[in-house]
């Protein structure tokens, strides 16, 4: 960060204020000289600048947080292996509401999908011809879905860092107080107000990252858009 200077030459000559410091010893103080006008420019970046530039990551998470009910977008999904070499990568579109569901629609390399429909989430793959299913607040546990879709405090789950500015994002760290959380450590990366990445570490030091784009807010999905319809010929299995 560069320090500012500020137009010092420009500024009017600065009053000399004198402050004694009788308590350095009773029988003898030391002056001090100081420049008043500084005094008070100082003051006023400590109270402007330092508060925006402390909490400007967290206030956008609690803008987004706050004024979504529900999003969709399109992603990219990398997957990169502890050595961060990349291991897999997909995209799709991606559909939330509140409370409680979500949609994975994956388009490449294969198509899948996965459906939260607020009890249970649904896991099809067509080219397999089966589909699992498990309980959702088990498989959500320690996962950024707790508060997206659940509406829970981002602080009841997460440990939260503002970690500050950087690639042209606003990131937050999130770190899991399950300690059986499946993850480690989760970072999200906002803009305007929108969250526009996540990046997932799992216990393995797997790192799983998607990237958000053409993203809508609040936007109205069909009835029976989170609610899972299993073809008769696919085989189901419970986890």
């Amino acid at each position: 960060m560069k320090r500012w200077s500020g137009p010092v030459s420009s500024l009017p000559p600065s009053p000399t204020v004198t402050v004694k410091c009788w308590h350095l010893h009773p029988q003898r103080c030391d002056v001090i000289k100081y420049s008043k006008t500084h005094k008070w420019l100082l003051l006023l970046l400590l109270l402007i600048v330092a508060p925006v530039s402390a909490s400007s990551s967290l206030q956008q998470m609690e803008r987004f947080l706050t004024d979504m009910q529900s999003l969709q977008a399109h992603f990219e999904q990398s997957v990169l292996d502890p050595q961060q070499r990349q291991a897999a990568r997909s995209q799709g579109v991606f559909s939330m509401q509140r409370p409680g569901r979500f949609r994975w629609d994956y388009s490449e390399p294969d198509k899948q999908q996965i459906i939260a429909d607020g009890r249970q989430i649904w896991l099809l793959d067509p080219e397999l011809e089966q589909v699992s299913v498990q309980t959702q607040e088990g498989a959500l546990q320690g996962t950024p879905a707790m508060f997206l879709i659940g509406g829970d405090p981002v602080e009841k789950h997460f440990e939260v860092v503002d970690i500050g500015d950087s690639q042209g994002f606003a990131w937050v760290e999130l770190i899991p107080r399950d300690k059986e959380s499946q993850f480690i450590r989760v970072l999200l990366a906002f803009h305007d107000n929108l969250l526009q990445r996540m990046e997932m570490t799992d216990t393995f030091g797997q790192i799983t990252r998607f990237q958000f784009y053409d993203i809508q807010q609040n936007p109205t999905f069909k009835p029976g858009f989170f609610v899972f319809t299993r073809p008769d010929y696919y085989d189901l299995y419970q986890r």
